[in-house]
């Protein structure tokens, strides 16, 4: 058995860990702040909440992050105290094999203290503070939900030699070999699929009805997480000439499983993680990147450029297989039954 810990924020990380799981042929026991998700059928380790509930005695912890070693760690918290209880309580009676950390600096360095070997996923942006390069450095292998070359030109060798680059990893992989979607418009107009994140977004309602008020030819409609189902958002996607998303990993990932025209807008996270992806998507010419939400009269060369690019170079982000890919590369890492003593 392998462990997964999926960080609480946005639904990218459950969503990336039940497309891997579903790809094992070996059980996978689930550990987060989340509960398990729909459908889930394997082991469940819900940990309590390291930022809950007194958020004005966290703010008096002027060093929560151990003088820059780490990323979160607030003194005295009863939560952070109990889900390190868990956490080392189940990798004692579980034994599981290894560990996918999909994030978490003191996760990952938790577990590997407890003798279990790890498997971080490696994100975009800027990761060479401390406590990144520590988290990374302990690590048994990396595992990139991008292509090589993205975002590794800046890692040192041992990080390279060390990492699986398995490319995007989508719920819709299994749906892209049969899709139907028909050619994006060519005409100046047809319809813009808006895709938000359950991390948050900071793109107004203002700055949305600019965009459309400048494109009249366009249609533009918006999705939510979670709504509508997935079924209907695979054929969303399959219908829409122009998909706008926000460049979090999961979002990027499901565009390009689609293969559709896109532009792809940052939304402010730590580490620049997705003005790095906005930017690198744009450099290699696969859809239209940009930083921050274009300005109204903007958005009409926006589209058009993106319909421009088209969506083919979406496979040189998603190979259809990455899911499969990570499992595989999965069994390789890890202790074998017999070093679990």
């Amino acid at each position: 058995m392998i462990g997964y810990y999926a960080h609480h924020q946005g639904a990218g990380h459950l969503t990336r860990m039940q497309s891997i799981a579903a790809a094992m042929d070996e059980s996978v026991w689930g550990l987060s702040s989340s509960p398990a998700p729909a459908g889930w059928d394997s082991g469940w380790t819900q940990l309590a909440r390291d930022d809950d509930p007194d958020a004005h005695r966290l703010a008096r912890d002027c060093d929560p992050t151990a003088n820059g070693a780490l990323h979160w760690v607030p003194r005295g918290h009863h939560g952070l105290a109990q889900r390190s209880a868990q956490i080392t309580a189940w990798a004692a009676h579980e034994r599981p094999r290894a560990l996918v950390v999909d994030v978490s600096v003191e996760v990952a360095l938790l577990a590997r203290l407890c003798g279990v070997p790890t498997v971080v996923v490696a994100m975009p942006g800027q990761r060479h503070d401390r406590a990144h390069r520590l988290a990374y450095d302990t690590a048994d292998a990396l595992l990139a939900p991008w292509p090589q070359g993205a975002h590794d030109h800046d890692w040192p060798r041992e990080w390279t030699d060390k990492a699986c680059f398995v490319g995007g990893i989508s719920r819709f992989d299994h749906l892209a070999a049969a899709s139907t979607a028909a050619p994006p418009a060519r005409d100046g107009g047809g319809t813009v699929l808006v895709l938000w994140g359950a991390g948050g977004r900071t793109t107004t309602e203002a700055e949305l009805d600019a965009a459309r008020a400048a494109t009249p030819s366009w249609t533009w409609v918006e999705r939510a997480p979670g709504v509508p189902s997935t079924t209907q958002l695979w054929d969303d996607l399959q219908r829409a000439d122009v998909v706008v998303t926000h460049a979090g990993q999961n979002a990027v990932a499901e565009v390009a499983a689609a293969r559709r025209p896109a532009v792809v807008v940052a939304q402010p996270r730590p580490f620049d993680e997705q003005v790095a992806t906005a930017r690198q998507i744009d450099d290699w010419g696969i859809a239209v990147g940009r930083d921050v939400w274009p300005s109204g009269e903007q958005w009409p060369a926006t589209l058009e450029l993106a319909l421009l690019r088209g969506g083919d170079g979406w496979k040189r982000w998603s190979t259809g297989h990455a899911a499969e890919d990570a499992a595989a590369h999965l069994l390789s890492v890890g202790l074998a039954a017999g070093d679990r003593s």
